[in-house]
């Protein structure tokens, strides 16, 4: 978890940089006077946003929709219950009965054969989890519009 954060700060450090520099030393070979800095708030609003492109504007929704939020939100809980419910009901039995029994290579197979299909259903929950609930929740509270996170 705190790696697949830092490497999204990494990325949000890269673009804002990327987009801002060219910027800057563009109207410094220019000599123009006014230099345009982004503002401390474009940037925090830029790191809260579920997007890895800067831009200085982002297209915003006039309002925020609670009972959207709480809605995602709620999913987010459902799909941790179920993930916790395939783990308790599918995979613990799985690995339970293996650790009573002597290592052999035909029970470690059956083991792992048996985890495949709770290992994807874990995997969906968390695309749906995290990348469908998580992210448009946070685009809802911070009024971001463009939600193409599919694209």
């Amino acid at each position: 978890l705190l790696l697949a954060l830092q490497v999204r700060l990494v990325m949000k450090a890269h673009s804002f940089i990327r987009e801002n520099v060219p910027r800057v030393l563009s109207s410094v070979k220019d000599k123009s006077g006014t230099v345009h800095i982004p503002r401390i708030s474009q940037y925090l609003y830029f790191l809260f946003a579920p997007t890895l492109i800067y831009r200085d504007n982002y297209p915003r929704n006039p309002t925020i929709r609670w009972g959207y939020v709480a809605t995602k939100f709620a999913q987010v809980l459902g799909s941790l219950f179920y993930a916790y419910y395939i783990f308790v009901r599918l995979c613990i039995p799985q690995f339970h009965n293996s650790s009573q029994e002597t290592f052999n290579l035909r029970g470690l197979v059956l083991c792992i054969f048996n985890s495949i299909l709770p290992g994807v259903l874990i995997l969906f929950l968390v695309f749906f989890a995290f990348l469908h609930c998580w992210l448009n929740a946070f685009a809802e509270m911070l009024r971001f519009a463009d939600r193409m996170f599919y694209k």
